[in-house]
């Protein structure tokens, strides 16, 4: 798997800078795509406040280690064992991916490219695959 790794990189430095609030805007888009998940958040705007500073952190993150393939997968992996837990379906990670490339394509505007569309679609693809497969672990563990 090969990312752009500099694209990546630019585009959301442009996305934070233009709107340092778009995790805010992906569970909005994420809500009215799929109200079903809502429940999954808590009921209180500080449960959703506490979700969103973990999304940004992960982003940061994962964004920060790109190229360090063993931290990815251990991460990853892990992440996807806990969210079995809570209750979170495979086909809900790519209703994320959509939801999380549109917030972003919004916050950069004029400046979102097929190019800068790709490079992200080929990053979540690999982050689902990962967080899929500590999924698919944590699932065999308990049976």
């Amino acid at each position: 798997m090969s990312l752009d790794i500099a694209l990546l990189r630019s585009s959301f430095d442009l996305v934070v800078e233009r709107s340092p609030t778009v995790t805010a805007r992906f569970y909005e888009i994420f809500f009215e795509r799929y109200p079903v998940v809502r429940p999954m958040f808590g009921g209180s705007p500080q449960a959703l406040e506490r979700q969103q500073k973990m999304l940004t952190d992960a982003l940061v993150a994962v964004l920060d280690h790109l190229e360090d393939a063993p931290w990815l997968t251990e991460t990853l992996f892990a992440l996807g064992k806990r969210h079995v837990g809570y209750g979170v379906a495979d086909e809900m990670y790519d209703w994320v991916g959509e939801s999380l490339i549109a917030a972003l394509a919004e916050a950069a505007g004029d400046d979102w490219t097929a190019e800068t569309g790709a490079a992200w679609a080929a990053a979540f693809g690999a982050i689902r695959d990962l967080m899929l497969k500590g999924a698919e672990a944590a699932r065999q563990e308990a049976a």
